[in-house]
């Protein structure tokens, strides 16, 4: 813990900015760098034309990028989690945007912008109605003011509405989520890794923290409360997400819907509002982090060695990529929750807690993870028939609004022979690492503990603003893998080969049982507009029933 400055707090009462670093927020601060040294060294002469001739903005970005993510990661203060909230966000439009001189990536940047823009002046109006009430900005100190008057009135749930409105934003839950697979499809590949390896997961844990610390006390958002929004939430996008997951040939929207239905995994995890919960979610996204950054990599490479991410158009190219097939298998079984990557140790820690969530976590692990090995099978396999692949996707007389991904260029500025040895070996030790999550014991007593830490209150704002330390209770031995919790990894597993085996013997499905539900995603800022207000209203509902 770190008062900037040296601005101390005096008998519990602050002025000064605090950096707080617990457990949780050191280790996602960890896996943010480590995620940023895997991105550069994958870029590594990855841009052989910078736009006009800049060959330092891309890692410059990046850099910040890392800093903005890092400094939300540390900080104890409200307002300065926004600041940092919107430094990732100016940051994640220029990466977004970075190629310029096309129209398509400055549309996807423009939407990416403008959309958590909104949810930034929406956690920007909540943290004001807290400095109204409170007179506070730290966390700590807004928590133990709303505590002094157990009894949260309608400007408490509003606050706590409109500060997770941004951060739900930022970790593209539904229905705030339409930016992301627009930002991915036009996104250069490196800033893809980012955006669902730990950006995505940055708006969760934002979620996790402010609720533990500043509405987790008796004055503020009961428990039940918070529970049953973010449930709701987390179900609703862990099902949509997995449906559009399954409904995409464009390889890199097909991840970034996978990214929307484990973030409602997650969410469904940090819902539970236990340190079991908590701790099986930070596993989930150490190993999901690790996976899903492995298999844009990959993606990546298809795109410069073909010109395309379309499925239909990549049938059987990859046949002379075995290696590359084998790390997207790999990728995709991940997605699975196949034991031991860490994806599947966090699932079973998760579901293992309430009866109805193993349905869940299967079902939708198995829809996204089919999706991702049917892709492979058809793509490095060349197997089925090959799909139709001229013209736009037609369902029920109307163009999709997607786009297919035959349409892409290389990123490289022009189609590789050979395949950069930096960009296979990242995409490899990410998946080494994803692995390493969930076979190493020591790593689950650690994030145990941690959690256990991160869930207590009182704890926190007594270290914080007392200089003491917190009164939780010594972590008991964390529960490993379990024979029930590796089973139900393997059934998930299972059924998503057999989704994939399916779905080879077929052409793509034409998906007209789930046109509406593609058709909202537009590609038009001000429907996305609408459904974030409609978000908003959807979260108050559910948090003042």
């Amino acid at each position: 813990m770190e008062w900037v400055g040296g601005w101390r707090p005096h008998d519990g009462a602050s002025v000064g900015i605090v950096l707080v670093g617990d457990r949780v927020g050191l280790g996602l601060a960890a896996l943010t760098s480590l995620l940023v040294v895997a991105v550069l060294a994958y870029s590594w002469r990855y841009f052989d034309e910078p736009p006009h001739g800049h060959a330092g903005a891309f890692p410059a970005l990046i850099l910040l990028f890392q800093a903005g993510m890092c400094g939300f990661a540390l900080t104890g203060d409200l307002f300065d989690a926004f600041v940092f909230f919107e430094l990732m966000g100016v940051v994640g439009y220029a990466l977004t945007g970075y190629r310029v001189e096309e129209a398509r990536p400055v549309q996807g940047a423009l939407t990416f912008g403008f959309v958590n823009s909104l949810g930034g002046y929406a956690t920007l109006l909540g943290i004001g109605l807290l400095y109204a009430r409170t007179g506070e900005l730290g966390m700590a100190r807004i928590g133990r003011r709303l505590d002094a008057v157990p009894d949260p009135d309608a400007l408490v749930f509003a606050a706590f509405v409109l500060v997770l409105t941004g951060l739900l934003v930022k970790a593209a839950a539904v229905p705030f989520h339409f930016w992301l697979p627009d930002a991915h499809a036009v996104a250069p590949t490196p800033v893809c890794m980012l955006l669902s390896g730990v950006m995505v997961e940055m708006g969760v844990y934002g979620v996790a923290r402010v609720q533990a610390t500043v509405f987790g006390g008796p004055g503020g958002v009961p428990e039940d409360d918070a529970r049953r929004a973010l449930l709701v939430l987390g179900v609703l996008g862990a099902l949509v997400g997995s449906v559009m997951c399954w409904q995409q040939r464009h390889v890199k929207r097909l991840l970034a819907f996978s990214t929307v239905a484990h973030t409602g995994l997650f969410l469904t995890g940090v819902a539970l509002l236990t340190p079991e919960g908590l701790a099986g979610t930070c596993l989930y996204v150490l190993g999901h982090a690790g996976a899903k950054a492995a298999l844009f990599a990959c993606a990546g490479i298809l795109l410069d060695r073909h010109g395309s991410v379309d499925e239909g158009e990549l049938h059987g190219a990859g046949r002379d990529m075995r290696g590359i097939g084998l790390l997207f298998t790999a990728g995709a079984l991940a997605l699975a929750g196949l034991p031991p990557f860490g994806t599947a140790l966090g699932k079973a820690l998760v579901e293992e807690q309430e009866a109805p969530l193993p349905v869940l976590f299967v079902l939708v692990s198995a829809v996204t993870g089919g999706a991702a090995l049917r892709v492979a099978a058809r793509v490095f396999l060349g197997a089925g028939a090959r799909p139709e692949t001229t013209g736009p996707e037609i369902t029920g007389g109307e163009e999709e609004p997607e786009t297919t991904g035959g349409e892409e260029e290389p990123e490289t500025g022009r189609r590789i022979r050979l395949l950069p040895p930096p960009m296979v070996t990242v995409a490899a030790l990410l998946l080494a690492g994803a692995l390493a999550v969930g076979s190493v014991p020591a790593l689950t007593d650690g994030v145990t503990a941690a959690a256990e830490e991160f869930r207590d209150h009182t704890a926190y704002a007594t270290t914080v603003l007392d200089g003491g330390r917190g009164g939780a209770a010594p972590a008991a031995p964390a529960e490993w893998w379990t024979w029930p919790g590796a089973a139900l990894g393997f059934l998930s597993t299972a059924l998503a080969v057999a989704l994939a085996t399916l779905a080879v013997r077929r052409s793509l499905p034409s998906g007209a049982w789930t046109a509406p539900l593609r058709r909202l995603q537009s590609g038009h800022v001000g429907d996305y507009v609408a459904w974030t207000m409609a978000g908003i209203g959807l979260l108050a509902v559910l948090a003042w029933w």
